[in-house]
């Protein structure tokens, strides 16, 4: 229960600190699929 606790706080304090709007965490979902991209290109 406790790890349960403190997970959910850091993820909530992660997703305050990166993505203060809707519109930020659009940029931030679009940046991991661009380097998900980029590494899966480089890979080939």
């Amino acid at each position: 229960m406790r790890k349960v606790v403190l997970m959910a706080a850091l993820f909530a304090s992660f997703a305050v600190a990166a993505c203060n709007t809707v519109a930020g965490a659009g940029r931030d979902v679009e940046a991991a699929g661009e380097a998900v991209t980029d590494t899966a290109e480089d890979a080939k």
